[in-house]
C-alpha cells in the first residue's frame, strides 16, 4: 500500500487511534505537499479541536483546499460549515454548493443532507420530488434515515410527484 494513502486512510490513520501528535506531524507535511486526505483531516482536527485548539478559520482553510481538489468528503464538510454558520457566516447557498458537488460524485452523506435542504427549503427553493429524489439516491447506499425521511416525504406528495422523483432516481448518473 502506498505509504502516503495509509497515513491518510481513515480505517488506519493515527487520528482514528487516538495519536493526535502523530498525526498533526504527518499530515501537516501532506497536506503542504497538496494531499487532499490529509488537508481534510487536519480540517476535521481543527473543526473538533483533536490535538489542536478549536479553529473554525483553520478548518475552513484545510476543507476548502481539499474541496477545491474534488474530494468529496471534504465538500461535505466545507458544505456543513456553511450550513451551521461555523467560522463563516450562515449561507445556504454556500452550503448547498459544496453538498451538491459531493452529491453528485455519490457521496451518501451529502446525498441525505441534500434532500434535507430541499425538503426544507435551506438555500434553494423547497422542492419535494429532488428531496425524494437525494433521500432515494442516499436510501439505495443503505443510509436509513434518508429512507425513512424519504419515506415520510413521500406521504405529502402525489403518486404522480414520488414517480417522478423516483424516474429521477433511477436515471441519475455520478459525475
Amino acid at each position: 500500500m502506498d505509504e502516503n494513502k495509509r497515513k491518510t486512510d481513515p480505517k488506519t490513520n493515527v487520528l482514528w487511534r487516538g495519536d493526535y501528535a502523530t498525526a498533526l506531524k504527518e499530515w501537516i507535511s501532506l497536506a503542504e505537499q497538496g494531499d487532499a486526505r490529509a488537508q481534510n483531516n487536519l480540517g476535521v482536527m481543527y473543526a473538533n479541536g483533536e490535538g489542536v485548539l478549536q479553529d473554525y478559520g483553520e478548518a475552513i482553510k484545510w476543507y476548502q483546499k481539499a474541496a477545491d481538489q474534488g474530494l468529496d468528503r471534504a465538500q461535505t464538510n466545507l458544505g456543513e460549515m456553511y450550513a451551521n454558520g461555523m467560522g463563516v457566516p450562515q449561507d445556504g447557498e454556500k452550503a448547498v454548493k459544496w453538498f451538491q458537488k459531493a452529491a453528485d460524485q455519490g457521496l451518501a452523506v451529502a446525498q441525505h443532507i441534500l434532500g434535507l435542504m430541499y425538503a426544507n427549503g435551506m438555500g434553494v427553493p423547497q422542492d419535494y420530488i429532488v428531496a425524494h429524489m437525494w433521500y432515494n439516491l442516499a436510501g439505495a447506499q443503505g443510509n436509513e434515515d434518508a429512507i425513512n425521511l424519504r419515506n415520510d416525504l413521500s406521504k405529502k406528495m402525489t403518486a404522480d410527484q414520488v414517480a417522478e422523483a423516483q424516474r429521477r432516481a433511477s436515471a441519475w448518473k455520478p459525475k
